[in-house]
Order: C-alpha cells, then structure tokens, then sequence
C-alpha cells in the first residue's frame, strides 16, 4: 500500500530544486560573465544580469579567439574537438559491436580467453600506458593529426562488454530462423542484431561522445599545431596567460558545453531507454 504523504513529496521536490539550482547556477554565472565587457570582471564583483555585450565576445572568440593567448578561433577548435569525439565514438562502437558479436556467435578456440584480454584493458587507460602510445603514434607519424588524437582511445572493452552481455540475452530462436530463411552472419546481424541495439547503441554513444569532447591529456600531450588544438586544451590555454580574458574564456565555456548538452537532449529517450530497459 502506498500511503499519500504531502510533506514527504514536499522535502523531495525542494531538494531536487536544490540540487537543481546547485548544478544550473555555475552555468548560468559563467553565462553573465559570458556577456561582461573587458573590464567588468575585473572589479571583483560579478554582475547577476547578463550584459550587453554578448554578441560581440561571442563573435570575436568564434572568429579571432584570443591570440595572445597561442588559441585558434572557437570555431576551430570547436570543429576539431567535434571530428576527434565523433571518430573516438563512432570507432568504439564499430569495433564493440563486431568484437561482441564475433565472440558470442563464433565458436572458435580461446575465444574466451581474447574476451577477457579485452576485458583486462580496463585497467590500462590512456593514462597509464601514455609514454608507450606516445611513442607508438611518434613512429607512424601521427603527430598533430585527427587520426593520432583518436586512434589510440578507440578501442572499448565496457562497451564490447555491454554488447556482449546483451547479445547473450537474444534467444536463440531468431539466429536458427535466420539460418532457416538463408541469411549468413553478417545479414544477421545488420539486419536483427543491430536494430535491436538500438537503445544500447544511442546510450554508449552519449556517454562515448562526452569522454571523447572532454579529453584533455592525450590532445595536450601530441598536438603542437594550433591548427589541432580542441576546445578543452584552448580554454585551458587562455586561462594560464599572464592576463586572462575572463569574457571571452567564459564565452568559449559556454560554447564548449553547448554541444554535449545537445547530444544529450536529442538523444534522451532513447538513452535513458538503454540503461533502464530489459526487453527491447
């Protein structure tokens, strides 16, 4: 029995507003200084209303950036953040998906034993083995390049997991059909595996797209052309000159954050879809 506790609902709603508002207020101040003119935000106190100069910081830093500062224009390196986390995504999922459905659909020997080799890289993110991939792209002459900023973050044993544990759920009824009906593996799984991974596939891609946009290290580590340089390693150049432009950094904040939120919002259903539905 579910009993019809109005202050109970009361606490719950204001503290979701609460944390609403804990989260929303350092976007929405970054927003308003977003929108300052140069010299407001160095008077040590920031104004709770937007200015009128927003246009104007956001045109200039999509198209000039902050030269000073050794950054691009926004739009550039907004452009190459966008190429690097959709080659980092779509890359993941690729090469998930057919390692997935090769070990749970192809019976050959220690088949096993290379999933669980694929599992173990967990323990090795970029971080940890970053000399050696360093020196392996070095080698092949990768530096400053879109293949050398997504290549080495590519491969995904959470999501070849995730896909294999969801491959193992299909009965296998449909794979017998399927033989019956003459379709080989490869029709198989274009044309039933993966319509039913819709929703799987839409989650990673979220969560693939926003690791891919927020990379920092590996960007900063193998890129010396500008011309490279994504929008996470421009702001944290702009920040670390000895007179930061406090406006036209925020305006490159706010820029930088609009594309994972529209990621997020287009793709919501069918996220949230992925992560909490059993039968697809």
């Amino acid at each position: 029995m579910v009993e019809n506790r109005p202050w109970a609902n009361f606490f719950a709603h204001l503290t979701l507003m609460v944390g609403v508002a804990v989260v929303v207020f350092p976007v929405y101040v970054a927003l308003v200084a977003s929108t300052q003119a140069p010299g407001d935000l160095l008077r040590g106190t920031l104004p709770m209303l937007p200015g009128a100069h927003g246009i104007e910081n956001f045109t200039r830093m999509w198209q000039s950036g902050v030269s000073n500062a050794g950054a691009p224009p926004a739009g550039t390196m907004l452009w190459n953040s966008f190429i690097m986390a959709m080659a980092i995504t779509v890359g993941k999922l690729s090469i998930s998906l057919l390692s997935a459905f090769a070990i749970v659909y192809f019976r050959f020997r220690f088949r096993m034993f290379f999933f669980w080799l694929i599992f173990i890289t967990l323990m090795l993110p970029v971080e940890v083995r970053i000399i050696p991939t360093f020196q392996v792209v070095a080698d092949l002459n990768m530096l400053n390049s879109f293949a050398g900023l997504s290549i080495p973050l590519i491969a995904s044993a959470t999501a070849t997991f995730l896909f294999r544990q969801f491959f193992m759920t299909i009965p296998e009824e449909m794979l017998e059909a399927a033989r019956v009906d003459g379709a080989g593996p490869l029709k198989f799984f274009k044309d039933i595996l993966m319509p039913l991974s819709i929703t799987n596939i839409a989650a990673l891609f979220v969560i693939m797209f926003i690791y891919g946009w927020n990379q920092y290290l590996w960007p900063l580590l193998i890129t010396t052309d500008p011309d490279y340089y994504t929008i996470v390693m421009g702001i944290q150049r702009m920040t670390s000159e000895e007179n930061p432009q406090w406006h036209l950094i925020m305006a490159a904040v706010v820029m930088a954050a609009l594309p994972p939120v529209l990621v997020i919002l287009f793709m919501q259903r069918l996220f949230v879809k992925g992560l909490t539905e059993t039968e697809k």
